[in-house]
């Protein structure tokens, strides 16, 4: 193989999860297993249930954000809407989350064109700065898979963007619809015998279906490279600026009326600026050498608005005792890293081989400022503040992050395939108190182990496989954590009910077994059963009545259990779908939490947690079936989305009086239709049936318990809060697009 050549091998395998979809044709689906793209792995021979989507099927559903789409499309994925806000989802696969919101318990690690995207403080996720249409493909690699390294705990998210090369032509859209919601995108892409470019814009803003629930979405992607005889090499550019309102849960008293806001206003603001560049070079004739630099800045705002948790209605009001207070964040990370990979796919003792070594470097430095200000609740519960903002947290981190890993996938024959895998991670953080007044925040805190993993695929024929595999990760804790972890200390967390990790690292174990398969070429199906032990795990611990103050505690084990089924049927321009997932997640060590607003609480506001019980805001069922016709102009779908019951936050002992959040469905229809070449109109209807459901809830004190609603200190409750879902929602919108095929 000629050095050229391994390169052209190397940039069809980048696009080739965007073109090897189709049943009719069994095409070769080739996974990426490593954190930046190398020669790519057949599907066939990985030990795990990898899930793939692509640039059409991403515009055919036309999502407001990514993890709208990976919900709609993939097995054991689900999205909760925390904030009632469209681009601010808690997603969840597995039992773990990827979420915006600070405090949420991170379990997944995601990355887009190698560049490891969880935000340096608190290993958050902002569906917000990811631009859909700028999306080639996306993987999802489920497990402890230590290639991926820290935060892989219950899966890896791998997206690789467009290439003015892969994807030539350009395109024009607007939507407009329910909730004063328009979305407008741009993108292009064009390419030369050496170069290529790839442009992409959107901006979006909605008025929300609840009240107080703006929001305003801009994002620009651009990609440029070359090709060389041996060497291939791009440069990218991402910029987003995004305000998000969202809004809190409601208590069951108020649930009369689901568009009002419990407290008002709840606003995050996010700048981001990245720079990056990747490059690959073609060393000999089985040897591919792949480097990535990247630059990346975030300047992140939150203002929250919340119910002071020791005010004295017996007291006049003032500073010291006010009802309610403004809370406000200020986060500014710069981040930067490396990363260099190689492949070999020499044989080895006769049989076909292919090795990947390769090591990372993600390093960041972050100011974060917290401030507080007094104010009291207008009669429509917006807060009216009266005094200046009063410095609570001042703090500044440095981490690193170094990570060496290898992966060696050897073919005893064409049936049997056994992979090995390893990674070796140390994280340093070194934390200082900027504001000079709280000098228990510095620290330096070192984190260090290996992780192996192993599988063994069989494959029986192009029809049917098997496969068993093992593996653990590693989760550090995080620098947010870090300065929240003293109860005689705690710490607000902005604009959320929820929480998590320690000052011990989370260790994971998972073990998958799994089937796969092909009935003629028309219909392809996949079996899993996994299980996931967390040692270490932990739990934010509140500290009163106010369920966003507390601290992050170690609470043992926890464990995640599952199985997943997936089938799709294609028949001429029709396709049939269906995947139902089972999870089953839960404490495994007793531990005492305080939740005063559970009815079963004793006289101290503590619940005890027992092992068995099931950990909170993680359904345990999800079914999703669709269809769709796809015609030479029409094409049409439906979707049915089948959620299980849930506990809700502060019920961890399962024992409240108000019990689960009952399960749900909700039936989508999109449709597109080509009135010319260049031409296209669409529409989508969410929540056909105007389904009435609840995504996620929490335990706490209702104060509004007053005439209209209003502050009433003296009558406070406690309740059940939830999450309301999204109402019927229509939307059409016009497409003018051409595709370069010269």
């Amino acid at each position: 193989m000629r050095a050229p050549r391994l390169v052209t091998i190397y940039l069809g395998l980048i696009a080739s999860a965007a073109t090897a979809q189709e049943i009719e044709a069994p095409a070769v689906r080739i996974v990426g297993t490593t954190p930046l793209p190398g020669l790519g792995v057949p599907l066939e021979q990985v030990s795990a249930n990898v899930q793939m989507e692509t640039a059409e099927a991403i515009r055919a559903r036309q999502p407001l954000d990514l993890s709208e789409q990976l919900a709609r499309a993939f097995a054991s994925v689900i999205t909760l809407p925390s904030q009632s806000n469209p681009y601010q989802s808690d997603l969840i696969y597995r039992g773990f989350m990827a979420s915006p919101l600070a405090g949420t318990p991170q379990g997944i690690s995601v990355f887009l064109d190698g560049v490891r995207i969880n935000e340096a403080f608190g290993d958050t996720v902002n569906w917000d700065l990811i631009p859909t249409n700028a999306i080639d493909n996306v993987q999802l690699l489920p497990g402890s898979n230590p290639a991926f390294g820290l935060n892989t705990l219950g899966g890896a998210m791998s997206m690789q963007t467009r290439r003015g090369d892969t994807s030539p032509g350009a395109a024009l859209q607007a939507s407009a619809g329910s909730w004063g919601r328009t979305n407008m995108q741009g993108e292009y892409g064009a390419h030369g015998a050496a170069g290529h470019l790839f442009v992409a814009g959107n901006y979006g803003s909605e008025d929300g279906w609840r009240e107080h629930s703006t929001s305003r979405v801009g994002q620009l992607f651009v990609r440029a490279g070359a090709s060389g005889a041996a060497q291939d090499g791009d440069i990218s550019l991402l910029l987003a600026d995004t305000r998000l309102n969202g809004v809190q849960a409601l208590p069951l008293s108020m649930q009369a009326d689901r568009r009002q806001a419990y407290t008002w206003p709840d606003l995050t603001e996010n700048r981001l600026a990245m720079l990056s560049a990747r490059g690959n070079h073609s060393i000999a004739d089985d040897m591919l050498l792949t480097a990535g630099l990247y630059l990346r800045q975030l300047h992140g705002q939150n203002l929250s608005s919340n119910v002071t948790d020791d005010f004295d209605p017996l007291e006049p009001i003032g500073m010291d005792n006010a009802p309610a207070s403004m809370d406000r964040g200020l986060t500014e990370s710069l981040g930067w890293g490396a990363s260099l990979q190689l492949v070999r796919g020499t044989p080895l003792a006769g049989h076909d081989n292919q090795l990947t070594l390769g090591a990372s470097l993600d390093a960041a430095r972050t100011a974060y400022t917290q401030w507080s200000q007094p104010g009291v609740f207008t009669p429509d519960r917006g807060v009216a503040t009266f005094d200046a903002e009063q410095a609570q947290v001042a703090a500044a981190e440095r981490h690193h992050y170094i990570g060496i890993y290898l992966s060696d996938l050897f073919s005893f024959d064409e049936h049997w395939h056994l992979t090995l895998s390893g990674r070796w991670n140390l994280a340093r953080i070194k934390i200082d108190d900027a504001s000079g007044m709280d000098p228990q925040l510095a620290g330096e805190h070192d984190f260090q182990r290996f992780n192996p993993g192993v599988g063994m695929n069989f494959t029986a024929s192009k029809s049917f496989g098997a496969y068993a595999s093992y593996g653990e990760g590693m989760r550090v804790a995080t620098p947010m954590e870090l300065t929240c972890a003293d109860p005689a200390t705690p710490c607000k967390l902005p604009n959320d009910f929820l929480a998590d990790p320690p000052l011990k690292p989370v260790i994971s174990r998972t073990g998958e077994l799994g089937l796969r398969g092909r009935i003629a070429q028309t219909t392809r199906y996949s079996a899993a059963l996994y299980r996931t032990d967390l040692r270490d795990d932990i739990q934010f611990i509140s500290s009163g009545s106010n369920v966003n103050a507390g601290y992050f505690q170690n609470i043992g084990t926890t464990r995640r259990v599952g199985a997943e089924l997936g089938a799709e049927h294609h028949i001429g321009a029709y396709a049939f779908s269906a995947t139902y997932s089972y999870t089953r997640a839960t404490f495994e060590s007793a531990f005492t939490s305080h939740s005063p607003a559970n009815s079963s609480a004793d006289a101290n506001g503590d619940i005890a947690i027992a092992p068995g019980n099931r950990i909170p805001g993680v359904p345990a069922h999800s079914l999703r079936l669709e269809a769709e016709y796809k015609g030479e102009r029409l094409s049409l779908g439906a979707n049915l989305v089948a959620i299980g019951g849930q506990y809700a936050r502060g019920d961890e002992n399962n024992q409240d009086a108000n019990g689960k959040l009952p399960g749900y469905c909700v039936v989508n229809l999109d449709g597109r239709y080509r009135l010319t070449s260049a031409w296209e109109v669409f529409g989508e209807i969410r929540n056909l049936f105007d389904q009435r459901y609840d995504g996620s809830g929490v335990l706490g004190e209702n104060f509004f318990r007053g005439a209209g609603g209003t502050f009433d200190a003296t009558s406070v409750a406690p309740e059940q809060f939830r999450s309301p879902g999204v109402p019927i929602g229509v939307w059409v919108g016009v497409r003018y697009g051409w595709k370069d095929k010269s």
